[in-house]
């Protein structure tokens, strides 16, 4: 058989399956190439996300209209005084023990003064002696006046004899004045209650060897006015403006854990201490029942009004750095910003910042210490959000 009797294929046909099968392999490799790139970028990024540090944020809250303040305070009476003896002796007896209530001139004590009496005997008689010597000088300047006007005696004599008797006049009225000291002095061996009140203390018994005066010896009694008390508490710098003489604070003591006792803010030192840097605060409460006991602890619950710009964070949120107090917050493209801050009170779990925070900050809670400053972070959205 010859080549005529066999025709060859057409090329153009073979071009055709060769052209399919070109084609085909080229969108297969197009479509891997997609893929491929479309698995590398999903990697790209969740490696990016992995390598951003995920943060919880908490929005600033603005402060209370009114904030509680609460400070201790010491309760006094209204007069509190210690009784001294005024005369050295031995006491002869009291009449009043601690608890007693007494009224203003009652009778406490009574004090044996033998020294003073013996002391007032002898002046008696210097004033009987100075008035026997004055008796007779003014009788005998009296007789020296008749015989002048018969000449018996010059002038000279007569004004000598008047001078004697003004001198002896003299002496007497010093010698009563002394035995009038030495009695007022002697009165003061009764001891009495200088005012309505209650005897807090007794610090001496019968025989005991009295001496007088503060500085030399100790209080006989002591008496407190409890029908009115005083509190003193001491407001820190940061509240002493807000206080204003006329306000109303609640008073709460241990015993009485359900009740509170209004005291009126009467007056204030109008100074700080330099030490503490404190105003001492002074307030009154009406005690006519007796249940508050002076020298008791109390806790002044003072209702001040709030300060404007005032922000509440929790105290987690805080970074001591060396450049100062600091907040991190987060900016609209995910980058930390740091905050100076000022601190107010500190309140345990949340603090005060009164300044270096606006509205709407995103400050980030639990900060690392490594945070810097425009570090990119992934926000954690609540539970059923996504993030921002």
């Amino acid at each position: 058989m010859s080549d005529a009797d066999h025709p060859l294929p057409r090329p153009s046909r073979r071009l055709g399956v060769t052209g399919a099968i070109v084609l085909a392999a080229a969108i297969a490799v197009a479509a891997i190439g997609i893929v491929s790139r479309k698995h590398d970028e999903a990697r790209l990024a969740e490696d990016s996300a992995s390598q951003h540090t995920t943060v919880n944020v908490v929005v600033p809250m603005r402060g209370p209209s009114e904030q509680l303040v609460v400070l201790p305070g010491t309760v006094r009476p209204d007069i509190d005084a210690p009784i001294y003896a005024r005369v050295p002796g031995y006491l002869k007896t009291w009449y009043t023990d601690i608890g007693a209530h007494v009224r203003k001139g009652q009778l406490l004590a009574e004090i044996e003064t033998p020294e003073l009496d013996q002391q007032i005997l002898r002046e008696r008689s210097n004033v009987l002696t100075a008035q026997s010597n004055l008796d007779l000088a003014e009788l005998t300047a009296k007789r020296w006046q008749n015989l002048v006007a018969s000449n018996a005696v010059s002038r000279q004599e007569a004004d000598e004899k008047a001078a004697d008797a003004k001198a002896k006049s003299d002496i007497l009225q010093a010698a009563q004045a002394n035995l009038k000291d030495l009695l007022t002095q002697q009165s003061f061996n009764r001891i009495v209650a200088p005012f309505d009140g209650v005897v807090t203390e007794r610090n001496t018994d019968i025989g005991k060897l009295i001496n007088p005066g503060s500085s030399n010896g100790q209080a006989l009694f002591r008496i407190a006015d409890n029908r009115k008390l005083r509190i003193y508490v001491e407001v820190p710098q940061n509240y002493a403006a807000d206080l204003k003489v006329g306000m109303i604070a609640q008073l709460r003591f241990p015993e009485y854990p359900s009740r509170s006792f209004p005291a009126t803010l009467v007056s204030t030192s109008q100074a700080l201490h330099e030490t503490s840097r404190t105003l001492t605060a002074e307030l009154q409460m009406q005690n006519k029942d007796g249940e508050i006991l002076p020298g008791t602890y109390t806790e002044a619950h003072f209702s001040l009004p709030g300060k404007a710009g005032l922000y509440l964070l929790p105290a987690s949120t805080l970074l001591f750095r060396k450049e100062g107090l600091e907040v991190a917050t987060v900016g609209s493209d995910n980058r930390v910003i740091l905050k100076h801050i000022a601190l107010g009170r500190d309140l345990g779990a949340s603090v005060e910042v009164v300044s270096g925070i606006e509205d709407g900050d995103k400050v980030i809670e639990s900060p690392s210490d490594s945070i810097l400053q425009g570090s990119i972070v992934h926000v954690k959205a609540p539970a059923g959000r996504d993030s921002p």
